[in-house]
């Protein structure tokens, strides 16, 4: 007997498991699997390499690069956050990055629900400009929004003859979040714009007004897409060089740009491993937010769903 079964046509179907199941492994599967490895592997190495090097005195650098540190080296750290002035520079830029995925949200929030959800005036003309947006790379805009700060400062130097727009972290924060204002609209807008209306109009029934229907339905359905917004938010205020340089002139600088100056300093002293361990101090932030997100980006859109 075979497993083979025929149709009233003739065609012949074959059991999954003689077809080859989701788990078989197929020439084209395991091309596949051995891209994703090699790739995991290239940013893998690089990133374990730097953290055991963080620990290396300046004498082993010398030797091989790829011996293992003789003993854990804290006092890398210690000279990097103090002596480098990382430390500072690293509460800077946690609170203009924190700062600014806030005001993102706040704004992007009720904004992408209303776009998608309502019509009104002028809907189609804010959706073009939102999506041209996107094109708009905010390195290329740098010097204008400087120029315009500047001039800002100009008119308010009897109030504040020091500056007040450039040299300030919520300003750098405040640009931040309105920079990035179009992807964020426009990502949320397309998540709202998915979910089925039976679970407005069950909210609706149940006397729920509109902004109880927003705060308590459909931004706990969105996290996934709120999550995934503050991820490559979160990627793009850390790792910002241009924007901070240019608009955070005095003692104030993220800690981008005090990498560059440590990385620029202990060039010249050999000093590699104060470098590496401010290059971990850099990646630590990036891996434990990432780790606090990702489980939202796997949960599925139909949280609470009907009764």
């Amino acid at each position: 007997m075979t497993n083979e079964t025929k149709t009233t046509k003739g065609a012949v179907f074959k059991p999954a498991k003689a077809r080859g199941s989701a788990t078989s492994w197929t020439v084209g599967r395991t091309v596949g699997q051995i891209v994703l490895v090699i790739s995991a592997l290239t940013i893998f190495v690089p990133v374990v390499w730097v953290f055991f090097a963080s620990f290396k005195d300046k004498s082993e650098f010398y030797g091989s690069p790829w011996t293992l540190p003789k003993g854990l080296d804290w006092q890398n750290y210690v000279d990097a956050f103090r002596d480098a002035h990382l430390g500072q520079y690293f509460g800077t830029s946690v609170f203009v990055t924190a700062l600014a995925m806030v005001l993102a949200l706040i704004i992007a929030l009720p904004c992408s629900y209303v776009m998608a959800r309502f019509d009104f005036p002028g809907k189609k003309i804010l959706k073009v400009a939102i999506q041209g947006g996107l094109f708009i790379n905010v390195n290329y805009i740098v010097v204008p929004i400087f120029l315009m700060l500047v001039d800002a400062d100009k008119l308010l130097y009897d109030i504040f003859p020091d500056g007040f727009f450039v040299n300030n972290p919520v300003m750098l924060a405040v640009v931040y979040a309105a920079t990035s204002l179009p992807f964020t609209v426009f990502l949320l807008q397309d998540f709202f714009a998915s979910i089925p209306k039976d679970f407005e109009e069950a909210a609706l029934i149940d006397g729920a007004s509109q902004f109880k229907i927003m705060t308590r339905i459909f931004f706990p359905m969105a996290m996934p897409a709120i999550s995934m917004s503050m991820l490559f938010n979160f990627l793009s205020y850390w790792n910002d060089y241009i924007i901070s340089m240019t608009l955070m002139t005095g003692d104030n600088r993220t800690i981008q740009v005090g990498l560059l100056n440590l990385m620029q300093t202990q060039k010249a002293a050999t000093n590699y491993g104060r470098l590496y361990a401010g290059m971990v101090i850099v990646m630590v932030p990036v891996l434990i937010f990432y780790a606090i997100v990702q489980k939202k980006l796997l949960q599925t859109s139909t949280m609470g769903g009907l009764k």
